[in-house]
């Protein structure tokens, strides 16, 4: 997992958000065997090269069940709305396939899947060694109008009766 080693190569910036120094990172997990590893973390496409790894999952989850997930763990309305955006993009899969190339990154939709049951689509995906073959999700499709997507990207509701 990146995020566990990254410690040591991340700083807290004026706002006090943890920065971490991805080449240092990358050099760090570089110097660990890493044949037949799994290394995972939003990090990847930052800290390692295109040659260091032979296949990329990328979790995906639809953004409303996302939001709908970070707010019932507490998580801090900018930090939701952050991580909603990005996923209605992808930005982590445009990294990934930027850096690692299409034929190595996979993509799972984890909106409505047992935790084990992607873990096992995965490894089967892993042990065939096929390319993708679906096309990318594209989440802005389900957002078809501009009320829907402003609702999406507002600050999350809170339960007047929790507060």
């Amino acid at each position: 997992e990146l995020n566990s080693i990254a410690g040591p190569h991340s700083v807290a910036d004026d706002s006090g958000e943890l920065v971490v120094d991805v080449k240092a990172l990358g050099q760090a997990v570089r110097g660990r065997h890493l044949s037949n590893a799994v290394v995972s973390g939003h990090l990847l496409a930052d800290a390692l090269r295109g040659a260091d790894v032979d296949f990329v999952a990328v979790l995906r989850c639809d953004p409303a069940v996302l939001k709908r997930r970070l707010t019932s763990r507490g998580y801090a309305q900018e930090k939701i709305l952050e991580n909603v955006e990005a996923e209605l993009i992808g930005v982590v899969l445009d990294a990934a396939v930027r850096k690692f190339g299409p034929l190595k990154v996979h993509e799972y939709d984890t909106s409505r899947t047992k935790p084990a049951s992607v873990a096992r689509k995965i490894e089967l995906d892993l042990l065939a060694g096929l390319p993708q073959t679906a096309p990318w999700m594209d989440w802005t499709l389900g957002y078809d109008s501009s009320t829907r997507l402003r609702s999406l990207l507002s600050a999350p509701r809170t339960d007047p009766a929790s507060t």
